[in-house]
């Protein structure tokens, strides 16, 4: 039996797998902010697959929060000797910047900082697994010059734009991070190559909004159908870094000084936490 760690698994393609997994028989650890979500989910897997509430953990954080993130963190480092797989999902769309009550700009608290905690203080656990690997759910493709890094929170000059594109290289460098720490890991950035029909958590433009009521019902596909790759991916992990959209693998975004912004990165965000 494996155990698959969820973050933002209680909606969308992360409930998606959720379901999968504990349907076909491993342990599944999901962090979210909605347990009812999380139970009916539960109950839904187990109408099937009785076993299901037995190999089931909810953690409830929001992991937008450093202090959450770090908590989930300890819980799991306390309860459990391994990880095969970490899953992170975790999604909150914010159009303009916003501060966390911690002070830290609040997306990428959300879509960076916490990441880099599960990815950084998890990998005894990780390591562990005879066959680790971390799917991480940033768009790969983003420029290698992305990163403000005298701005890492871009207090001044933000835009959605930007801040996406920052946290999205910023979870590339990550990877090289991880696997320089543990050869063995397989570290996947993963987006989808269609839309998914999902509730677009968040502070959401109106074109998003559109997208998600007319748009995706229509021509989007199931979360079920949108994770098959990463069931593959998953369930066949190669190790070192890769990216892909949806089943196709992309060429890694290389940049002339990729390890010294990792390792740059690395000192500007262990300073903060």
């Amino acid at each position: 039996m494996r155990t698959i760690v969820i973050t933002g698994g209680t909606d969308g393609m992360g409930a998606a797998l959720a379901r999968h997994y504990l349907a076909v028989g491993h342990r599944v650890v999901v962090i979210g902010r909605s347990g009812a979500k999380f139970d009916a989910l539960v109950t839904t897997t187990a109408r099937r697959h009785p076993s299901a509430p037995d190999r089931a953990e909810f953690i409830a954080a929001d992991l937008s929060l450093v202090a959450d993130s770090r908590r989930v963190v300890e819980h799991l480092r306390e309860n459990y000797d391994r990880i095969d797989a970490l899953v992170l999902a975790a999604s909150f769309i914010r159009q303009r910047r916003h501060v966390t009550p911690e002070g830290h700009e609040a997306s990428w608290s959300l879509f960076f900082l916490g990441k880099y905690l599960f990815v950084t203080r998890l990998a005894d656990l990780l390591r562990a697994s005879e066959r680790p690997v971390i799917v991480n759910m940033a768009v790969p493709g983003a420029r290698a010059d992305a990163i403000d890094f005298d701005d890492l929170e871009m207090v001044d000059g933000f835009t959605f734009r930007r801040s996406n594109a920052q946290q999205r290289r910023a979870n590339e460098l990550l990877g090289i991070l991880a696997t320089e720490q543990n050869p063995d890991l397989g570290y996947i950035t993963w987006g989808p190559d269609r839309l998914v029909r999902s509730s677009f958590a968040g502070e959401v433009g109106m074109g998003m909004k559109v997208a998600a009521a007319v748009l995706a019902p229509l021509l989007g596909r199931s979360p079920e159908d949108a994770i098959r790759p990463i069931v593959d991916i998953i369930d066949t992990p190669a190790p070192g870094r890769a990216a892909y959209r949806g089943a196709r693998a992309l060429p890694l975004t290389g940049g002339a000084h990729d390890e010294k912004d990792a390792i740059r990165l690395a000192s500007a965000v262990e300073k903060v936490l």
